[in-house]
């Protein structure tokens, strides 16, 4: 790898092409490319934009639901599929598709070529399945830009130092877009997909829902984390990180979409007459109750550490105290459902040596309100929980920020109390305007 690269701990140190050249940073989703009429339409979109004197390098995901195939055919042979061949086959997808835009574009007679993530010189570290970018050689994409005018990347890949290929976790061809908008130095990075924008929760789910013009980054990080499937908690750490913003609009229209950025001073002070500015439904979570847990110094660090050298993250995590008498207790906490088994795998042993016992809860949701004036506004929380309440859900777990509110609750409520909460903040779509 070259010196000019991109890391978490630094600045992008590359120099962009010559002046005369501008370029540009797309990434287009798995809809945006699902099938070859769709191709089709995004490489002439890029062609407007060459034409125009411009180059792009641009980011794409597999062809609509081809990871969730591949992911189902690898488990008709194997239930749980060893992670490093899981790599190796759902690169595959963002493969089929670079090739495929860059063969529609010189169709069109557009220079384009297409770059696995090893070629555009992402390094990764190992974790297979979610793994994190170390750095991007930008050289590699500065010497193909001068020989064509578009360079298509495979997004969600790299390879670590051993040259494993290894994939970024479930969306992570938006981590791949802004990575690369941040090694080029170029200031925004267009994120296309099957919404014109950031909406106040699933415009799919609740079509009443608002677009939002402008989104903080703080408070599209949160809304990203919590379930939001419009963008990459990752790539807007990376665009915070960089200063790049972030422009999400629709890959089917030319009209502007939402931008990612940060809020200057006196935006920030309107903010206070909108405290709520979306609210996230997360159904890919599950829970886990340690029952007749010890009441002692250092248990919490043996069940976590368990946890984290199985490779899974708990997210809220609730502690209390079951029964004085014996000096148990109960300790709850929510992991990515697709992690679920080795986290029980982790737990189960654990559990039996202390004298307790670990439960599966899979009819979980997480319903969350995110807004950066949350933490200043009285009554918040309570208006949210009147709202849930009112659907007839039961509220099992509670976490807050500064900027966001979350609660787990059965996931049998959870669309109906996702309307209501929505509602009970007016975040409707003004339909007189």
């Amino acid at each position: 790898m070259g010196s000019a690269a991109l890391a978490p701990a630094g600045s992008p140190t590359a120099s962009p092409p010559p002046p005369s050249v501008r370029v540009r940073v797309h990434k287009y989703g798995g809809t945006s490319v699902g099938d070859l009429d769709r191709i089709r339409k995004v490489a002439a979109r890029i062609q407007r934009v060459v034409e125009a004197g411009e180059r792009i390098a641009v980011t794409v995901s597999a062809m609509g639901r081809a990871t969730d195939e591949l992911i189902a055919t690898a488990r008709e042979l194997h239930p749980r599929p060893n992670r490093r061949e899981l790599d190796m086959l759902m690169a595959t997808g963002e493969q089929v598709s670079i090739a495929l835009l860059a063969m529609a574009l010189q169709h069109l007679g557009v220079r384009a070529r297409s770059l696995t993530g090893a070629q555009a010189g992402f390094l990764t570290d190992g974790t297979h399945g979610a793994a994190r970018i170390l750095r991007v050689d930008p050289e590699p994409l500065l010497r193909a830009l001068e020989e064509v005018d578009v360079c298509v990347i495979a997004g969600f890949q790299g390879v670590d130092a051993a040259g494993q290929i290894t994939t970024l976790g479930r969306g992570g061809s938006d981590t791949t877009a802004v990575a690369v908008a941040a090694a080029l130095g170029v200031d925004t990075c267009e994120i296309f997909t099957d919404t014109d924008g950031v909406y106040t929760t699933d415009p799919h789910l609740i079509p009443s829902a608002r677009r939002l013009e402008v989104v903080d980054y703080d408070e599209m990080l949160e809304l990203a984390a919590l379930g939001a499937q419009v963008l990459h908690p990752r790539s807007v750490w990376y665009g915070r990180r960089y200063g790049i913003t972030l422009h999400v609009r629709s890959s089917f229209d030319f009209r502007p979409g939402t931008l990612v950025r940060k809020l200057a001073r006196e935006e920030a002070h309107m903010e206070t007459d909108r405290p709520v500015t979306g609210v996230a439904l997360d159904l890919e979570h599950a829970r886990i109750d340690l029952l007749g847990v010890p009441d002692e110094p250092g248990i919490a660090a043996r069940i976590f550490g368990a946890l984290g050298d199985a490779g899974v993250s708990a997210d809220m995590i609730i502690q209390g105290v079951r029964g004085a008498a014996d000096s148990r207790q109960q300790m709850a906490f929510t992991v990515p459902r697709d992690r679920a088994d080795e986290a029980m795998e982790a737990m189960v042993p654990l559990m039996d040596g202390l004298g307790g016992r670990a439960e599966l809860d899979l009819g979980v949701a997480k319903l969350s309100i995110v807004g950066i004036a949350i933490g200043s506004a009285p009554g918040i929380a309570g208006r949210m929980f009147e709202a849930v309440a009112a659907v007839g859900a039961n509220i099992e777990m509670i976490a807050t920020s500064e900027v966001r509110v979350s609660v787990v609750i059965p996931v049998a409520l959870a669309h109906e109390a996702l309307r209501s909460v929505h509602a009970a903040f007016g975040l409707e779509r003004d339909e007189s305007a």
